[in-house]
């Protein structure tokens, strides 16, 4: 039967874990907040880190050095990401996406498909992103942040109605 802490330390548990009850070799060990003589099974299992044995110790230290490493790398990228396009702030006010009407897609796709275009091409011909135009087709222009320009270029082009007239 496995034999607890009472909190006087030293050799009382008489050489057996007093997780276990196992004889052996035994260190210290922090278990649930318990200051505990266990093997070295309990102390992997149970055991929060906070072993006394000179090799632990020293890898808790090295663990903690690189973490604080790693931490130190992502905070000076994140100071070196380039923020000069917020400067002003992003305007979206001035692009927005109007109201679409049903399989607006579908009707980008059509009309591209009897241009005889592909999508990077129709794309390249309007000075767009492929992604904005493949979003379109899509469905997906407000959930890709499609702006109106892009809209009215599509409408334009293809000679088409996307948005629906009020």
């Amino acid at each position: 039967m496995a034999k607890y802490s009472t909190g006087s330390g030293g050799d009382s548990a008489g050489g057996s874990c007093e997780l276990c009850g196992s004889d052996g070799d035994l260190q210290t060990a922090n278990v649930a907040g318990a200051t505990l003589q266990v093997c070295d099974s309990c102390a992997r299992d149970h055991g929060e880190n906070e072993r006394t044995t000179g090799s632990d110790s020293s890898r808790d230290e090295q663990n903690r050095k690189r973490k604080a490493a790693q931490n130190a790398a992502k905070l000076q990228d994140a100071q070196q990401t380039d923020t000069s396009h917020w400067e002003d702030g992003a305007d979206y006010d001035d692009d927005q996406l109007p109201y679409l009407v049903s399989k607006y897609g579908e009707r980008v796709t059509e009309a591209r498909q009897s241009e005889g275009l592909q999508t990077s091409e129709l794309a390249a011909e309007l000075d767009l992103d492929e992604a904005d135009v493949l979003a379109v087709e899509q469905g997906r222009a407000t959930q890709a942040n499609v702006g109106g320009s892009t809209i009215k270029a599509l409408e334009q082009y293809l000679d088409i109605d996307l948005v629906e007239s009020s």
